[in-house]
């Protein structure tokens, strides 16, 4: 039964102040939509302050059976933090304080709704550096990130976002407060219970707060881009890059000709006059601590694959608005997704030599369906792929494609999400990359957590 609205705001007024609580006649569109275009109408707006004022608002909210959606930045794809009918939404836009910068420990202790570019930029003025990066970083919060455990352009280098969580603070369905905000690196003192909730898109608990490990700020950064032809050429250069650059190779980035030729093509996007063969274009980045020396290694282990690949086309980023413009080939990805709407977006991972046939495969696949408007890229040293495909409306033939792309990753090991999460969109093939024992997990996992399945429900597993 859904709570009256003004039931609603008398039961949470004690834990909010006057700007905490919005009612659903009166909530602004960013809170009823995120990236992937789905749409959903909350019953409120909640808006919490700090901490404890979440644990209020859940406590309350748990003792009236009141369903709660978990926002941040809204920068998702798959439907996560999309209200759906009779819930409210608690936004955590405005737990948004980097609290410290701690230079000895090299950690960064933040509120969950701190905006990525806001702290990366903030502890680069302190020299340090914080290494998750995404296309979304003007807009998605650290909350979020390590709510879908995000992957980002460096994983090669640097890992998953649950890599650079030191410590965490959450709150469960029921208001009770967890606070692991440790900055140590070595503690085991009996289970790790903060990866529990890194990964879990909010079903689990409310993250609030979160200690960040950071790294020393690269003061030498190269980046590159190399036609290549052939899969096998550019498994080639990945091999080479890292035997010959070690721990500095911090991006590997490959692109189809579908995406390459679409970005640069039709959004104009890189270098003025950018013309490159091949059937791979991959994007190349190292960072280090020292320029000279580090230029030339870099320099060195590209001049000794193009020995080895004469045919091969490379072209270097000479200064900072050369490697931004290189850059911005790949990150038009979500515009050009934009641009052959209706689209159908997957975000897949797989082992790296079953790539070129699962591709080719997929594409003609796609092709005996009349869909010819792929984009094809990913992050190739982490396995991670992503494939957009132009749609047309057609509920069932999405449903189509969708089903095609998710059992062929399934049938070869892989995963259905290398970095997006599940949320609504994926949950009815979770069963394809996931065993039923590993689903009986997570699903005992939200029944201890949150018994009456309040927080986030029907994200992620079905559940009665």
């Amino acid at each position: 039964m859904m709570i009256p609205i003004e039931s609603l705001r008398n039961a949470l007024a004690p834990c909010l102040d006057a700007q905490g609580f919005i009612p659903g006649d009166q909530v602004q569109e960013r809170y009823c939509t995120d990236w992937s275009g789905a749409r959903g109408q909350p019953l409120a707006v909640l808006r919490p302050t700090n901490s404890a004022q979440v644990a209020e608002v859940m406590r309350a909210c748990h003792g009236m059976r009141q369903p709660v959606v978990v926002q941040g930045g809204m920068t998702g794809l798959v439907g996560s933090c999309v209200p759906q009918a009779g819930e409210v939404v608690l936004s955590l836009e405005r737990l948004n304080q980097i609290e410290e910068i701690d230079l000895i420990s090299s950690t960064a202790t933040v509120q969950a709704g701190v905006c990525l570019q806001t702290l990366q930029e903030a502890v680069e003025e302190k020299y340090l550096f914080f290494p998750v990066d995404i296309g979304s970083r003007g807009s998605c919060h650290i909350g979020g990130l390590i709510a879908t455990n995000a992957g980002g352009n460096r994983v090669l280098r640097y890992g998953m976002t649950r890599q650079s969580v030191r410590g965490l603070e959450v709150v469960l369905a029921d208001g009770t407060l967890i606070n692991r905000m440790g900055k140590a690196i070595k503690d085991n003192a009996g289970f790790d219970t903060k990866q529990i909730f890194i990964g879990s898109e909010g079903t689990l608990g409310v993250i609030t707060r979160a200690v960040l490990a950071l790294e020393p700020l690269p003061c030498a950064r190269q980046s590159a881009l190399i036609s290549l032809d052939g899969f096998g050429a550019v498994t080639d250069l990945l091999w080479h890059c890292k035997n010959r650059l070690g721990p500095r190779l911090s991006s590997f980035e490959v692109m189809w000709r579908d995406f390459f030729d679409f970005s640069v093509g039709k959004l104009k996007r890189g270098p003025p006059g950018l013309n490159l063969s091949g059937t791979h274009v991959v994007l190349v980045e190292a960072m280090g601590m020292d320029s000279a020396p580090d230029e030339a290694l870099f320099l060195d282990a590209l001049s000794g694959f193009s020995d080895q690949h004469p045919a091969c086309e490379m072209v270097l980023a000479r200064s900072m608005a050369d490697a931004q413009a290189i850059w911005s080939i790949r990150e038009a990805a979500g515009e050009a997704a934009q641009a052959v709407s209706p689209w159908a977006g997957f975000d897949v991972s797989l082992p790296i030599a079953d790539m070129p046939v699962w591709v080719d495969g997929i594409h003609t696949q796609l092709r005996s369906l009349d869909l010819t408007q792929t984009q094809t890229y990913g992050h190739l040293g982490d396995g991670n792929l992503h494939l957009v495909v132009g749609v047309t409306t057609d509920p069932v033939l999405k449903a189509k494609v969708t089903e095609l792309v998710h059992s062929t990753i399934g049938a070869l090991g892989g995963s259905i999400s290398g970095e997006h999460g599940i949320g609504f969109a994926k949950k009815p093939h979770l069963h394809l990359c996931r065993s039923a024992a590993d689903i009986g997990i997570m699903k005992q996992l939200k029944h201890n957590f949150d018994p009456f399945g309040l927080l986030n429900p029907g994200r992620v597993l079905d559940l009665p």
